[in-house]
């Protein structure tokens, strides 16, 4: 299945703060934020984290260490042996990626995973989204207008 994604993290190469994965079909979605002391991006600070808890209840929940949150997402994806993650910023794969290694050498389980980005010129996420800067929010904009260019 095609699952959209977006993360958001602080700054140019910075941390990851928080990653979603929607669905192509509208089932079940993947939110995650990672547990963080600070963050040093100013622009960041005011466009990005007001908004991380700006999702539904059943999405929302504490903090997870970035391993916790590796690990919750590959539980969320186990039930598909061959996801096609799409994205329209080439950083967000690269934070998904990242994600998936836990240390030196090591990741953790995952499927198969088919990493796409498509860029979109003229289009913007956060624009189009109901909760801009927010990762979830913005994950749904990308998937809703990808699958209207589709019909």
């Amino acid at each position: 299945m095609r699952y959209f994604l977006d993360t958001e993290y602080d700054g140019f190469g910075g941390p990851l703060l928080s990653l979603a994965l929607v669905p192509e079909d509208g089932g079940e979605e993947f939110y995650a934020v990672i547990a963080h002391d600070r963050v040093a991006d100013p622009w960041v600070e005011r466009h990005v984290v007001p908004f991380l808890d700006m999702v539904p209840e059943a999405l929302g929940g504490p903090r997870l260490s970035r391993r916790d949150a590796a690990g919750a997402l590959v539980h969320w994806l186990a039930h598909d042996s061959a996801p096609d993650i799409i994205a329209d910023w080439p950083e967000d794969l690269a934070q998904l990626a990242m994600l998936l290694v836990t240390g030196p050498g090591q990741m953790v389980h995952s499927p198969p995973l088919t990493l796409r980005f498509v860029p979109l010129h003229g289009f913007s996420t956060a624009a189009n989204s109901a909760v801009p800067h927010n990762a979830l929010h913005d994950a749904r904009a990308l998937r809703d207008h990808i699958m209207k260019q589709l019909e």
